[in-house]
Formats: C-alpha cells, sequence, structure tokens
C-alpha cells in the first residue's frame, strides 16, 4: 500500500510558508540584531526534536535530492550524530530518573552541541530550502514554555521587548498535522506525534 503525503505536506508547507514571513518580518524591523547570514552555522548545532511530520517530509526531499555515494555519506554522517545524540538522552534520561529536576536537565541540554549531518564542509545546510521550522525561526526571539531564547550570535538585549515566536504554538500546530496523519493511516502508535 502506498500512503499518499502530499495532502500533509501541504499543510506543513503552509506553516513553513508563514514562519518564513514572520522571520523576514521581524528581521527587516530589526535588521541590526538579526545576524544571520550565509555561513553562519551556529544554529547548525543546536540540539532538538522534529516532529513526525517534518522528518518525514525531510526524508522525502532527502531520498528526492541525494543518490549513491552522496547519500551514502550523508547517512554515515546522520548515524555518527545519531549515536553521539542517543548517548545525551540517555545520560539526561538518567538524570530524570534519579531525581533530577527537569528544568534543570533542560536547560543543560541546551547547551549540547551536536553538528548537524546536512551542514557540508562549506557550512552550507545540504537540504536548506527543506530544513525544519526550528531552523528557520534561529536567529529571532522565541520563546518555550514561557521562557526566552535568542541566538548568541544575535544583537537582541536582554530585557527589552521585541516580537517572539512562541515556538510552544509552532509545535503544537506541527503535532496536530502528524496526529492527523496517524489518525487518517489508522496508526496505534499515536505517540508518535
Amino acid at each position: 500500500m502506498s500512503l499518499n503525503l502530499e495532502p500533509y505536506f501541504k499543510k506543513y508547507e503552509a506553516l513553513v510558508s508563514q514562519a518564513d514571513k514572520a522571520f523576514e518580518r521581524v528581521k527587516n524591523a530589526y535588521a541590526d540584531c538579526v545576524k544571520c547570514e550565509e555561513k553562519c552555522s551556529d544554529c547548525c548545532y543546536a540540539l532538538f526534536d522534529l516532529t513526525l511530520i517534518e522528518a518525514l517530509y525531510i526524508h522525502h526531499k532527502f531520498i528526492e535530492k541525494y543518490k549513491g555515494s552522496t547519500k551514502v555519506a550523508l547517512l554515515e554522517k546522520a548515524n555518527r550524530a545519531d549515536r553521539r545524540i542517543y548517548k545525551i538522552k540517555r545520560k539526561a534520561y538518567r538524570e530524570l530518573q534519579s531525581g533530577k529536576n527537569e528544568g534543570e536537565i533542560l536547560a543543560e541540554l541546551a547547551f549540547e552541541r551536536i553538528r548537524c549531518p546536512l551542514l557540508n564542509e562549506k557550512d552550507l545546510c545540504d537540504l536548506y530550502d527543506y530544513r525544519p521550522l526550528t531552523c528557520r525561526f534561529y536567529g529571532v526571539p522565541t520563546a518555550i514554555g514561557g521562557a526566552g531564547h535568542t541566538c548568541g550570535k544575535s544583537e537582541f538585549k536582554q530585557g527589552e521587548k521585541y516580537p517572539t515566536v512562541n515556538l510552544d504554538s509552532v509545535h503544537s500546530q506541527l503535532q496536530q498535522i502528524s496526529a492527523e496523519l496517524l489518525r487518517d493511516i489508522k496508526s496505534k502508535n499515536i505517540k508518535l506525534a
């Protein structure tokens, strides 16, 4: 059975379009603060998870774009990164089980740096046009769980008021698309959303 993911990808691409417009609005309004430029790869070392719809979309675009030895090399880089991430997450899980505060664990995870396997030798993203939403918002003020964040290279000043992207809301929308997909295929694994 072949699954048509196109309707879900269209919903995801609509969110991507909104994200890009929001980023551009902030970048245009605060051009002196947003320091994103080609070959700046600060965001390409951030550790974050993908929703199901993002993972499926990126996988689809990756399969379309890469073949042969290039594909194999990228998959090898991804496997190495995945092994490092697994160790970091396993350590965080053990700390949580031993009673360490979840907020402290998450704060420590924010300082972990893993090179994205899609970041090439020229410090450019090999799937830039299809990068996840978290990557698209990096460089402008965001909030997760009510806590504000900015890129360390930006010039946004602490305590000042700026337009801020609520990543909880963005992730909720991504999870909704993922949940619709799982519902439509009658999956029993609803936590994959």
